[in-house]
């Protein structure tokens, strides 16, 4: 099955847009679409205020469709990943999933990645939609003196998230007992709706969840969902509640908090990066930062009503005189109530509890440096 237009185009004209298999399901619901890293994907459905409560109260359902999905396979599978990302896989349990980062010469992020191992020759990498070509050119590249095959098989699959407190409960019944009992950051195999799938338990909200990888028909699973969570409150959720959602869950966005300019340690990640093992592209440059921690770090913002900072705007010590970092994200939080924004500070700006002030369209703000994330779901 294929998501991409079947339209030819010449060297001077744009990519076709890709559609999700999906589409035709969005469009009965109501769906306002966006073009979004090249493909056409719901924005929201009726209301995105609706739908992040929805996820935060009981449970949405997104089409992640978009995102890109490439699978390593070989018998040196996890050492060419070790060599191509900051992260151990070689060692990782099948199973198991791990987030990531794959790196340049400097340092600064290609793109953030979640990794799963399937079998012990078998990974299943999945990149952001406006970097998954990137990603395919590069793992090839970096992979190319190992035994390994490095294929794109983002037309391949359709992807279904289940996001909020009551998802386990709609999806039982749907999945075996056993594959609703995975654990966090984990991946199976199993039955759904009668297809085989991959089942993971992810996430991007803040909220407990299942991401479903089907290379089938998607269409009744979505259907079940969408009815079987009918009186529990679940919501068809676009890519605007996503990004409110994991704004409040502190998780960064690509494009906004990860680019080439930073490394995972100016975005508090350095956490992700294995500096014990054997080289791997970036290494010289991340032993650096993990010796010396640069000069800006990521924090978060609190307001104290809802006229939020948003991306780009200045943020300025209390009294307005000294600018001491940028806003990469920021919105009003449905949960919260009040502003929220996530930004780079200088790190003698960034300590908790620091009053500051952000130039929103011309006029301050008062704010607070917190820790993030801003939400976390109760256990």
């Amino acid at each position: 099955m294929t998501r991409e237009t079947a339209n030819p185009v010449g060297p001077s004209d744009p990519p076709p847009i890709r559609h999700s298999v999906l589409e035709a399901e969005h469009q009965a619901l109501g769906a306002a679409f966006t073009v979004f890293a090249g493909w056409r994907m719901p924005l929201r459905y009726t209301s995105e205020l609706a739908e992040h409560h929805a996820v935060r109260r009981a449970a949405g359902l997104f089409d992640l469709s978009h995102m890109g999905e490439i699978r390593v396979r070989g018998a040196q599978a996890g050492a060419a990943l070790d060599a191509a990302l900051v992260s151990e896989f070689d060692t990782l349990a099948v199973g198991r999933a791990k987030y990531t980062m794959m790196c340049d010469e400097n340092g600064g992020v290609v793109d953030d990645l979640v990794v799963y191992r399937i079998s012990p020759t078998d990974f299943l990498v999945v990149a952001n939609a406006a970097n998954t070509a990137v990603v395919v050119d590069e793992l090839r590249r970096r992979c190319a003196e190992f035994n390994v095959e490095v294929r794109d098989e983002t037309t391949r699959w359709c992807l279904v998230a289940l996001q909020g407190p009551k998802a386990v409960d709609i999806l039982r019944g749907l999945l075996d007992e056993q594959v609703l009992e995975l654990r966090y950051y984990r991946v199976t195999e199993a039955d759904v709706c009668g297809r085989r799938a991959l089942v993971a338990r992810t996430g991007y909200t803040g909220e407990d969840g299942f991401e479903i990888f089907l290379d089938d028909d998607p269409v009744p699973l979505w259907r079940a969902i969408l009815e079987r969570g009918q009186d529990a409150g679940v919501l068809p959720c676009g890519l605007a509640a996503r990004d409110s959602l994991r704004l409040e869950a502190g998780m960064p966005l690509y494009g906004r908090e990860l680019s080439r300019d930073r490394t995972p340690f100016h975005a508090g990640l350095g956490r992700v990066v294995a500096l014990d093992k054997p080289n791997f592209v970036g290494k010289a440059a991340l032993m650096r930062y993990a010796a010396e921690p640069p000069d800006e770090t990521l924090a978060g913002l609190a307001g104290v009503g809802r006229r939020a900072p948003r991306h780009g705007d200045a943020v300025y010590d209390e009294r307005g005189l000294v600018r001491i970092g940028e806003v990469t994200s920021g919105a009003p939080s449905p949960t919260l109530g009040y502003a929220i924004a996530m930004a780079y500070l200088r790190r003698d700006y960034a300590a908790p509890n620091t009053p500051a002030l952000v130039d929103v369209r011309g006029k301050y703000e008062a704010v607070t440096v917190t820790e993030l994330p801003f939400y976390r779901r109760k256990k």
